[in-house]
């Protein structure tokens, strides 16, 4: 019998998981923690790990010698050592876009709370304060530029919506295809300098990770504001503190954080200008059930020899 090791999970049942495994004749055993040396010593009976946020490292890998594929519970691939998987042969998937529409929604609403200082006016209104002209001024949303940093289907989904509202969209890519979108592909520089609100949907690589610090708020318009919900490590939080608290950008919304759970007694976290959601852009009932099915079902795959759906290496 195929054992399938799952490192974490966000989800309270394991109905879905059980279900797909075992009609395949594969196990599910869970692991009570997540911790390198945990994973080790689970690894060694493992022909497959599944992995939510829990770090997949050469040690684990090492210390799995019938492992057969590794999946990623989730569209990111930070968190697990592909370079040693694909050294080995060993086929690595994901789940791109089980939840492309739930943060896309979410990113337009961090947007339109800070563009209508929504956040702000609840948090002072429910405090005993009902001050309207605390949080002027506001301005139109209709006309203002929204830049996209990476147009992956996240962002891609995110461009009609946005649209809808009257927002014009810029774009940067690193291969400056705007994959169909119509946007306006444009360099960093000017995209930054040009956007009143940045939203960022950039996988997090050596290349990309901090690539927003003070080099780059310095060039953002300090009326403009940046929204995360993509990594927590590409951004510099403590120049992005820094360039709240002096005003070179006139606030953010985060979803993700380095490292997450965050410290919330910080002084970002706390500022009033900056909206803070515990990683809940990828959340709905219906994103969860279609991740966990899709990831257990090329587990299914690769043990019958089969390509699975979504291979990101060994291509």
């Amino acid at each position: 019998m195929y054992q399938v090791l799952l490192t974490d999970r966000a989800w309270p049942s394991l109905d879905i998981e059980t279900e797909v495994l075992a009609a395949a004749g594969a196990r599910l055993i869970e692991a009570p923690a997540g911790d390198e040396k945990t994973l080790c010593e689970l690894a060694a009976e493992a022909d497959a790990i599944a992995t939510n946020w829990a770090k997949v490292t050469p040690a684990v890998i090492a210390a799995a010698p019938r492992l057969k594929t590794v999946a990623r519970l989730g569209i990111g691939l930070d968190n697990i050592a592909i370079p040693e998987c694909t050294a080995r042969g060993i086929p690595v998937t994901n789940s791109p876009d089980y939840c492309t529409h739930e943060v896309s929604d979410h990113a337009l609403g961090l947007l339109l709370a800070l563009s209508r200082k929504i956040a702000f006016f609840h948090h002072r209104t429910k405090q005993g304060e009902y001050n309207l002209g605390a949080g002027l001024p506001l301005t139109r949303i209709k006309g203002q530029k929204l830049g996209l940093v990476g147009l992956g289907n996240t962002a891609r989904a995110l461009v009609p919506k946005a649209r809808a509202l009257g927002l014009e969209i810029l774009a940067h890519t690193s291969s400056g295809n705007d994959y169909g979108t119509g946007c306006q592909m444009v360099s960093l520089g000017e995209l930054l300098s040009q956007s009143d609100f940045i939203s960022v949907h950039a996988p997090l690589t050596p290349a990309t990770r901090k690539m927003f610090g003070k080099e780059q708020f310095r060039q953002m318009k300090p009326t403009a504001y940046l929204i995360n919900t993509s990594r927590g490590g590409l951004i510099d939080e403590a120049a992005l503190e820094e360039a709240i608290k002096s005003g070179c950008i006139a606030g953010a919304a985060l979803d993700v954080f380095d490292p997450e759970p965050c410290d919330l007694s910080r002084p970002l976290f706390q500022d009033e200008r900056v909206i803070v959601t515990p990683h809940a852009a990828f959340i709905s009932e219906q994103s969860l059930e279609q991740m966990r099915r899709e990831v257990m079902e090329q587990i299914v795959q690769v043990f019958r020899g089969e390509k699975p759906r979504n291979l990101v290496n060994l291509k």
